[in-house]
């Protein structure tokens, strides 16, 4: 006996997040442009979506060269430090990632502390360094704020979801930039 042939299952952008598939926000936008969640099929056979994710990203995919992004993670976790940040990191993530040069993490005691960082770096990379962020995710629940700056992603945790996420962990394999050889000092 044969059965009834299975049906498909199309799933939205919000399905997925319900379930955590869109979650952590590692790549707040270039997920969901790379998955075909619409509800309706493809016009024609020739318009599937291309295996490759990275065949139609949905920003500009390291925008600056490897020296300029690091005088913008330099400067960004400068601003976490004046700001009283806690365990301050720069992880270059260049040889793991298709998208970012590096990482800025930073931990806040509270949420106007985290939405200080947050504010300041706009602020300083925009008109100290002429960058623009190109999307951040989390600044109203406030526990795990990121910025995207296209080369650099910056994530300011409260210390719970910091501990809870462990990004540091997830992306062992990137190398650490001792705050020191960024002319930095964690106070």
């Amino acid at each position: 006996m044969t059965g009834a042939p299975k049906k498909q299952t199309r799933y939205t952008t919000g399905q997925l997040r319900d379930v955590g598939l869109l979650h952590p926000p590692f790549f707040p936008h270039s997920l969901e442009s790379c998955l075909n969640l619409s509800d309706q099929p493809p016009s024609s056979s020739n318009d599937t979506p291309s295996a490759d994710p990275m065949a139609y990203p949905s920003r500009a995919i390291r925008p600056h060269g490897l020296e300029d992004a690091r005088k913008l993670a330099t400067e960004a976790a400068r601003v976490a430090l004046d700001n009283n940040g806690q365990d301050v990191m720069v992880l270059n993530v260049s040889e793991q990632s298709a998208e970012f040069d590096f990482f800025v993490i930073a931990t806040g005691t509270s949420r106007r502390q985290l939405h200080a960082i947050s504010e300041q770096t706009d602020d300083a990379l925009e008109k100290g360094l002429g960058d623009r962020r190109q999307g951040i995710e989390g600044y109203q629940e406030s526990s795990w704020i990121v910025l995207d700056y296209g080369s650099v992603v910056v994530h300011l945790f409260d210390e719970e979801t910091r501990e809870y996420y462990d990004l540091e962990s997830l992306w062992a394999d990137a190398t650490p930039i001792p705050l020191s050889d960024l002319g930095l000092t964690q106070r």
